[in-house]
């Protein structure tokens, strides 16, 4: 058996959420055994691969519709 190669992910950073989207990620782990930064790593850089984009819109217009959009385009 040959020893797999390690993918380095060189940007940390610290990520909040909601007790469901991490029961989510944790549930996830359960299944592939891949750590949190890996899980997200992966479901990134695939986002076009693994979501159905109408239904991406429609989650982001309706969580739009109840907590806001941040104003300039992205989080400060």
């Amino acid at each position: 058996m040959t020893k797999a190669n390690r993918l380095p992910l060189p940007k940390r950073f610290n990520a909040a959420m909601t007790e469901e989207a991490y029961a989510g990620l944790r549930a996830l782990n359960e299944d592939w055994h891949f750590g949190n930064n890996y899980l997200l790593t992966i479901l990134l850089e695939n986002f076009d691969r693994v979501v159905d984009q109408d239904a991406f819109e429609e989650v982001m217009n309706e969580f739009i519709a109840e907590y806001g959009q941040p104003v300039g385009g992205g989080m400060g």
